[in-house]
Protein backbone atom coordinates (compact mmCIF):
# COMPACT_ATOMS: atom_id res chain seq x y z
CA UNK A 1 0.00 0.00 0.00
CA UNK A 2 1.13 3.44 -0.78
CA UNK A 3 2.83 5.43 2.06
CA UNK A 4 2.37 9.08 2.27
CA UNK A 5 5.24 11.36 4.01
CA UNK A 6 4.68 14.91 4.47
CA UNK A 7 8.01 17.19 6.04
CA UNK A 8 8.62 20.65 7.17
CA UNK A 9 12.22 19.99 6.78
CA UNK A 10 13.92 20.97 9.61
CA UNK A 11 17.48 21.77 10.12
CA UNK A 12 20.87 19.63 10.76
CA UNK A 13 23.65 17.65 8.24
CA UNK A 14 23.48 14.24 7.72
CA UNK A 15 26.43 12.69 5.01
CA UNK A 16 26.18 9.87 3.52
CA UNK A 17 29.13 7.17 3.38
CA UNK A 18 27.24 4.99 0.55
CA UNK A 19 27.13 8.13 -1.84
CA UNK A 20 30.83 9.22 -0.72
CA UNK A 21 32.18 5.58 -1.66
CA UNK A 22 30.16 5.67 -4.84
CA UNK A 23 31.96 8.99 -5.66
CA UNK A 24 35.38 7.36 -6.17
CA UNK A 25 33.82 5.58 -9.37
CA UNK A 26 34.29 7.51 -12.81
CA UNK A 27 31.30 5.73 -14.04
CA UNK A 28 29.28 7.02 -10.81
CA UNK A 29 30.66 10.76 -11.35
CA UNK A 30 30.18 11.21 -14.75
CA UNK A 31 26.29 10.04 -14.35
CA UNK A 32 25.76 12.47 -11.27
CA UNK A 33 27.57 15.12 -13.90
CA UNK A 34 24.45 14.36 -16.24
CA UNK A 35 21.97 14.51 -13.67
CA UNK A 36 23.13 17.93 -12.40
CA UNK A 37 23.35 19.27 -15.93
CA UNK A 38 19.93 18.25 -16.56
CA UNK A 39 18.49 19.66 -13.87
CA UNK A 40 19.97 23.23 -14.64
CA UNK A 41 18.49 23.15 -18.09
CA UNK A 42 15.27 22.11 -17.01
CA UNK A 43 14.12 23.07 -13.47
CA UNK A 44 13.52 26.57 -12.84
CA UNK A 45 13.68 28.92 -9.41
CA UNK A 46 10.52 28.06 -7.20
CA UNK A 47 9.13 24.69 -9.92
CA UNK A 48 7.74 21.97 -7.99
CA UNK A 49 9.48 18.74 -8.96
CA UNK A 50 8.03 14.96 -8.55
CA UNK A 51 11.36 12.97 -8.78
CA UNK A 52 10.61 8.92 -9.82
CA UNK A 53 12.96 6.30 -8.06
CA UNK A 54 14.55 9.36 -6.12
CA UNK A 55 16.40 6.21 -4.52
CA UNK A 56 17.69 7.17 -0.41
CA UNK A 57 17.55 10.90 -1.37
CA UNK A 58 20.95 10.67 -3.34
CA UNK A 59 20.14 13.79 -5.37
CA UNK A 60 19.15 16.44 -2.70
CA UNK A 61 21.83 18.85 -3.43
CA UNK A 62 21.04 19.21 -7.25
CA UNK A 63 17.35 19.90 -6.06
CA UNK A 64 18.72 22.35 -3.53
CA UNK A 65 21.00 24.30 -6.28
CA UNK A 66 17.63 24.47 -8.43
CA UNK A 67 16.40 26.59 -5.95
CA UNK A 68 12.87 24.60 -6.22
CA UNK A 69 9.67 25.13 -4.62
CA UNK A 70 7.89 21.93 -3.57
CA UNK A 71 9.62 18.25 -3.66
CA UNK A 72 7.77 15.00 -3.79
CA UNK A 73 9.70 12.25 -4.02
CA UNK A 74 7.85 8.48 -4.95
CA UNK A 75 10.32 5.33 -4.68
CA UNK A 76 9.15 1.71 -4.56
CA UNK A 77 11.67 0.62 -1.15
CA UNK A 78 10.63 1.85 2.26
CA UNK A 79 14.28 2.04 3.04
CA UNK A 80 15.00 4.30 0.35
CA UNK A 81 11.47 6.31 1.16
CA UNK A 82 12.88 6.71 4.89
CA UNK A 83 16.53 7.66 4.04
CA UNK A 84 15.41 10.82 1.33
CA UNK A 85 12.90 11.78 4.33
CA UNK A 86 15.90 11.66 6.56
CA UNK A 87 18.07 13.53 4.66
CA UNK A 88 15.81 15.89 3.63
CA UNK A 89 14.48 16.73 7.21
CA UNK A 90 18.06 16.58 8.81
CA UNK A 91 18.68 20.39 6.23
CA UNK A 92 17.14 23.65 6.38
CA UNK A 93 14.80 23.93 3.11
CA UNK A 94 13.07 26.85 2.19
CA UNK A 95 10.47 24.72 0.74
CA UNK A 96 8.07 21.80 1.74
CA UNK A 97 8.43 17.86 0.33
CA UNK A 98 6.19 14.86 0.43
CA UNK A 99 7.55 11.23 0.25
CA UNK A 100 5.46 8.46 -1.30
CA UNK A 101 6.34 5.02 -0.75
CA UNK A 102 4.71 3.44 -4.11
CA UNK A 103 5.96 2.14 -7.56
CA UNK A 104 5.05 4.36 -10.05
CA UNK A 105 5.19 1.59 -12.78
CA UNK A 106 2.88 -0.95 -10.94
CA UNK A 107 0.42 1.74 -9.10
CA UNK A 108 -1.47 4.72 -9.52
CA UNK A 109 -0.18 7.71 -7.65
CA UNK A 110 -3.69 9.65 -8.08
CA UNK A 111 -4.66 8.30 -4.08
CA UNK A 112 -1.13 8.52 -2.84
CA UNK A 113 -0.56 12.24 -3.41
CA UNK A 114 -4.26 13.76 -3.55
CA UNK A 115 -3.72 17.29 -1.98
CA UNK A 116 0.25 16.69 -2.00
CA UNK A 117 1.01 19.40 -4.22
CA UNK A 118 0.05 18.59 -7.53
CA UNK A 119 0.07 18.57 -10.72
CA UNK A 120 3.79 19.83 -10.69
CA UNK A 121 6.22 21.43 -13.11
CA UNK A 122 8.66 19.31 -13.87
CA UNK A 123 8.76 14.78 -13.54
CA UNK A 124 11.97 13.04 -14.07
CA UNK A 125 12.96 9.58 -14.12
CA UNK A 126 16.99 10.26 -13.62
CA UNK A 127 17.16 6.32 -13.24
CA UNK A 128 14.96 3.07 -13.37
CA UNK A 129 13.12 4.05 -16.48
CA UNK A 130 14.64 0.96 -18.12
CA UNK A 131 13.24 -1.26 -15.39
CA UNK A 132 9.76 -0.43 -16.37
CA UNK A 133 10.68 -1.76 -20.05
CA UNK A 134 10.18 -5.32 -18.26
CA UNK A 135 6.33 -5.68 -20.08
CA UNK A 136 4.05 -2.85 -21.77
CA UNK A 137 1.45 -2.48 -19.06
CA UNK A 138 4.37 -1.25 -16.88
CA UNK A 139 6.02 1.62 -19.42
CA UNK A 140 2.11 2.23 -20.00
CA UNK A 141 1.45 2.72 -16.08
CA UNK A 142 4.42 5.03 -15.26
CA UNK A 143 3.46 7.07 -18.47
CA UNK A 144 -0.02 7.76 -17.14
CA UNK A 145 1.01 8.56 -13.74
CA UNK A 146 3.50 11.29 -14.99
CA UNK A 147 0.53 12.75 -17.13
CA UNK A 148 -1.29 12.77 -14.21
CA UNK A 149 1.14 14.49 -12.13
CA UNK A 150 2.34 17.52 -14.67
CA UNK A 151 1.00 20.26 -15.57
CA UNK A 152 -0.13 20.96 -18.91
CA UNK A 153 3.25 21.87 -21.06
CA UNK A 154 5.34 20.72 -17.80
CA UNK A 155 8.26 18.28 -18.73
CA UNK A 156 8.89 15.31 -18.41
CA UNK A 157 13.02 14.14 -18.90
CA UNK A 158 15.33 11.68 -17.00
CA UNK A 159 18.57 8.96 -18.40
CA UNK A 160 18.18 5.67 -19.53
CA UNK A 161 20.74 3.60 -20.74
CA UNK A 162 21.00 3.74 -24.60
CA UNK A 163 19.42 0.82 -26.04
CA UNK A 164 20.60 2.12 -29.46
CA UNK A 165 24.37 1.92 -28.75
CA UNK A 166 23.93 -1.53 -27.02
CA UNK A 167 22.30 -3.06 -29.31
CA UNK A 168 24.35 -1.84 -32.19
CA UNK A 169 27.26 -3.09 -30.56
CA UNK A 170 25.89 -6.47 -29.87
CA UNK A 171 24.52 -6.33 -33.78
CA UNK A 172 28.28 -5.77 -34.85
CA UNK A 173 29.47 -8.93 -33.08
CA UNK A 174 26.34 -10.56 -34.89
CA UNK A 175 27.64 -9.51 -38.34
CA UNK A 176 30.99 -10.31 -37.71
CA UNK A 177 29.80 -13.59 -36.58
CA UNK A 178 27.92 -14.05 -39.63
CA UNK A 179 30.65 -12.71 -41.77
CA UNK A 180 33.22 -15.24 -40.57
CA UNK A 181 30.22 -18.29 -41.29
CA UNK A 182 30.04 -19.35 -37.80
CA UNK A 183 26.29 -18.67 -37.43
CA UNK A 184 24.46 -17.26 -33.96
CA UNK A 185 25.17 -20.23 -31.96
CA UNK A 186 29.06 -19.57 -31.88
CA UNK A 187 28.25 -15.67 -31.27
CA UNK A 188 29.38 -14.20 -27.60
CA UNK A 189 26.17 -13.21 -25.76
CA UNK A 190 28.47 -10.24 -24.22
CA UNK A 191 29.92 -6.60 -25.08
CA UNK A 192 33.07 -6.06 -23.36
CA UNK A 193 34.62 -2.51 -23.33
CA UNK A 194 37.75 -1.18 -20.91
CA UNK A 195 35.45 0.26 -18.54
CA UNK A 196 32.06 -2.22 -18.59
CA UNK A 197 30.77 -5.67 -19.14
CA UNK A 198 27.39 -5.94 -20.77
CA UNK A 199 26.34 -9.82 -20.61
CA UNK A 200 22.35 -10.31 -22.58
CA UNK A 201 20.24 -13.26 -20.84
CA UNK A 202 18.99 -14.26 -24.26
CA UNK A 203 20.89 -14.84 -27.14
CA UNK A 204 18.72 -13.23 -30.18
CA UNK A 205 19.00 -11.27 -33.32
CA UNK A 206 15.87 -9.53 -32.99
CA UNK A 207 15.33 -6.70 -30.24
CA UNK A 208 12.02 -7.54 -28.58
CA UNK A 209 10.12 -4.34 -27.58
CA UNK A 210 9.90 -5.36 -23.87
CA UNK A 211 11.79 -7.29 -21.70
CA UNK A 212 15.40 -8.01 -22.95
CA UNK A 213 17.27 -8.79 -20.06
CA UNK A 214 21.24 -7.48 -19.63
CA UNK A 215 23.50 -7.17 -17.15
CA UNK A 216 25.44 -4.02 -17.00
CA UNK A 217 28.64 -4.48 -15.03
CA UNK A 218 31.70 -1.62 -14.52
CA UNK A 219 35.25 -1.89 -14.20
CA UNK A 220 36.42 -1.73 -10.52
CA UNK A 221 32.86 -2.33 -9.39
CA UNK A 222 31.82 -5.28 -7.55
CA UNK A 223 28.28 -5.21 -8.35
CA UNK A 224 26.25 -5.62 -11.42
CA UNK A 225 23.04 -3.72 -12.28
CA UNK A 226 19.92 -5.86 -14.36
CA UNK A 227 18.27 -3.74 -16.97
CA UNK A 228 15.90 -3.97 -20.03
CA UNK A 229 16.73 -2.54 -23.71
CA UNK A 230 14.52 0.75 -23.56
CA UNK A 231 12.73 0.32 -27.08
CA UNK A 232 12.38 3.87 -27.98
CA UNK A 233 9.45 4.18 -30.95
CA UNK A 234 7.66 1.89 -28.19
CA UNK A 235 8.41 4.58 -25.81
CA UNK A 236 7.09 7.43 -27.59
CA UNK A 237 3.89 5.82 -28.66
CA UNK A 238 3.39 4.97 -25.50
CA UNK A 239 3.70 8.69 -24.08
CA UNK A 240 1.84 10.02 -26.80
CA UNK A 241 -1.19 7.80 -25.31
CA UNK A 242 -0.71 9.00 -22.18
CA UNK A 243 -0.78 13.10 -23.70
CA UNK A 244 2.93 12.84 -23.54
CA UNK A 245 4.96 14.84 -26.74
CA UNK A 246 8.28 13.56 -27.70
CA UNK A 247 10.82 16.61 -27.67
CA UNK A 248 14.28 14.50 -27.29
CA UNK A 249 15.74 11.25 -27.17
CA UNK A 250 19.58 11.82 -27.18
CA UNK A 251 22.87 10.20 -26.38
CA UNK A 252 24.36 11.81 -23.58
CA UNK A 253 28.18 12.24 -25.06
CA UNK A 254 26.62 14.21 -28.29
CA UNK A 255 24.37 16.22 -25.42
CA UNK A 256 27.15 16.72 -23.60
CA UNK A 257 29.15 17.93 -26.92
CA UNK A 258 26.37 20.10 -28.02
CA UNK A 259 26.06 21.32 -24.93
CA UNK A 260 30.32 21.74 -24.37
CA UNK A 261 30.57 25.17 -23.78
CA UNK A 262 28.21 25.43 -21.15
CA UNK A 263 28.99 22.10 -19.01
CA UNK A 264 32.90 21.58 -20.04
CA UNK A 265 33.73 23.32 -16.62
CA UNK A 266 31.00 21.48 -14.41
CA UNK A 267 32.44 18.15 -15.56
CA UNK A 268 36.11 18.92 -14.80
CA UNK A 269 34.83 19.66 -11.04
CA UNK A 270 33.64 15.86 -11.22
CA UNK A 271 37.32 14.48 -12.29
CA UNK A 272 40.63 15.64 -13.71
CA UNK A 273 40.30 12.99 -16.71
CA UNK A 274 37.31 13.59 -17.91
CA UNK A 275 37.98 16.48 -20.51
CA UNK A 276 41.28 17.51 -22.51
CA UNK A 277 41.69 20.94 -21.86
CA UNK A 278 39.20 22.24 -24.79
CA UNK A 279 36.67 20.73 -22.99
CA UNK A 280 36.05 17.83 -25.40
CA UNK A 281 35.56 14.05 -23.69
CA UNK A 282 38.56 12.01 -23.22
CA UNK A 283 37.82 8.05 -24.37
CA UNK A 284 36.85 6.93 -21.17
CA UNK A 285 34.76 9.60 -20.36
CA UNK A 286 33.40 9.53 -24.09
CA UNK A 287 32.58 5.44 -24.00
CA UNK A 288 30.69 6.08 -20.87
CA UNK A 289 28.52 8.77 -21.37
CA UNK A 290 28.01 7.27 -24.64
CA UNK A 291 26.14 4.05 -23.11
CA UNK A 292 23.13 6.38 -22.08
CA UNK A 293 20.72 8.63 -23.62
CA UNK A 294 18.42 11.39 -22.30
CA UNK A 295 14.99 11.65 -22.93
CA UNK A 296 12.61 14.59 -22.73
CA UNK A 297 8.64 14.58 -23.25
CA UNK A 298 6.62 17.11 -22.17
CA UNK A 299 2.57 17.30 -21.66
CA UNK A 300 0.22 18.14 -24.04
CA UNK A 301 -0.78 21.94 -23.86
CA UNK A 302 -4.27 22.92 -25.48
CA UNK A 303 -3.37 26.15 -25.51
CA UNK A 304 -0.08 26.43 -26.87
CA UNK A 305 0.10 27.63 -30.09
CA UNK A 306 1.73 26.20 -32.13
CA UNK A 307 1.57 22.62 -30.38
CA UNK A 308 4.69 20.26 -30.40
CA UNK A 309 3.98 17.48 -32.45
CA UNK A 310 4.78 13.72 -31.89
CA UNK A 311 6.54 11.71 -34.92
CA UNK A 312 3.67 9.04 -35.89
CA UNK A 313 5.33 5.71 -35.81
CA UNK A 314 3.21 3.41 -37.41
CA UNK A 315 2.81 -0.18 -35.52
CA UNK A 316 4.00 -2.17 -38.46
CA UNK A 317 7.33 -0.37 -38.64
CA UNK A 318 8.31 -0.68 -35.44
CA UNK A 319 10.36 -4.04 -36.17
CA UNK A 320 12.36 -1.79 -39.34
CA UNK A 321 13.60 0.60 -36.52
CA UNK A 322 17.09 -1.67 -36.05
CA UNK A 323 17.52 -2.34 -39.05
CA UNK A 324 17.02 0.65 -40.80
CA UNK A 325 16.67 3.68 -38.63
CA UNK A 326 19.77 4.36 -37.85
CA UNK A 327 20.84 7.89 -38.62
CA UNK A 328 23.55 8.24 -40.95
CA UNK A 329 26.03 10.33 -40.51
CA UNK A 330 26.44 13.47 -42.25
CA UNK A 331 29.33 14.23 -45.08
CA UNK A 332 31.27 16.52 -42.31
CA UNK A 333 31.07 12.98 -40.38
CA UNK A 334 28.47 14.36 -37.66
CA UNK A 335 25.44 12.59 -36.66
CA UNK A 336 22.56 15.42 -37.35
CA UNK A 337 21.28 13.61 -40.91
CA UNK A 338 17.70 12.86 -41.17
CA UNK A 339 16.24 9.70 -39.94
CA UNK A 340 15.32 6.80 -42.73
CA UNK A 341 12.38 7.67 -44.29
CA UNK A 342 11.10 4.08 -44.13
CA UNK A 343 9.75 4.82 -41.14
CA UNK A 344 7.43 7.59 -42.12
CA UNK A 345 8.93 10.09 -40.05
CA UNK A 346 10.08 13.70 -41.30
CA UNK A 347 12.18 15.56 -38.86
CA UNK A 348 14.52 18.11 -38.81
CA UNK A 349 18.55 17.81 -39.12
CA UNK A 350 18.64 18.63 -35.43
CA UNK A 351 16.21 16.63 -33.81
CA UNK A 352 18.27 14.38 -33.13
CA UNK A 353 17.98 10.61 -31.34
CA UNK A 354 14.64 9.55 -32.51
CA UNK A 355 15.60 6.32 -33.72
CA UNK A 356 19.34 5.83 -32.80
CA UNK A 357 20.54 8.56 -30.22
CA UNK A 358 23.69 6.22 -30.56
CA UNK A 359 27.30 8.06 -31.11
CA UNK A 360 28.37 8.59 -34.51
CA UNK A 361 31.24 6.05 -34.67
CA UNK A 362 28.65 3.27 -34.02
CA UNK A 363 26.05 3.52 -36.26
CA UNK A 364 25.96 0.89 -39.51
CA UNK A 365 27.07 2.36 -42.86
CA UNK A 366 24.54 0.66 -44.15
CA UNK A 367 21.37 -0.88 -42.99
CA UNK A 368 22.10 -4.85 -41.82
Amino acid sequence: MATVVSSSLASGTMASLTIGSRMEFAHYRLYEFAKKALTKIFVSPYASVCDLYCGGGTDTDKWDEAQIGHYIGVDSSASGISEAREIWESQRKPYTAEFCELDPSLESLETCLLDKGIPVDIVCCLQHLQLCFENEERVGTLLHNVSYLLKPGGFFFGITPDSSTIWTKYQKIVEASHNKGTGLKAVQNCIRSDNYVITFEVEEEKFPFFGKKYTLKFANDIASETHCLVHFPSLIRLAREAGLEYVEIQNLAEFYDDNRSQFAGMLSSYGANFVDPRGKLLSRSFDILGLYAIFVFQKSDPDAIPPLLTPTLQEEDHQEWLRSGWRQPDEDGGGNAEPSSNLGIVLPAQEKGILGPGPADLRFAEPL
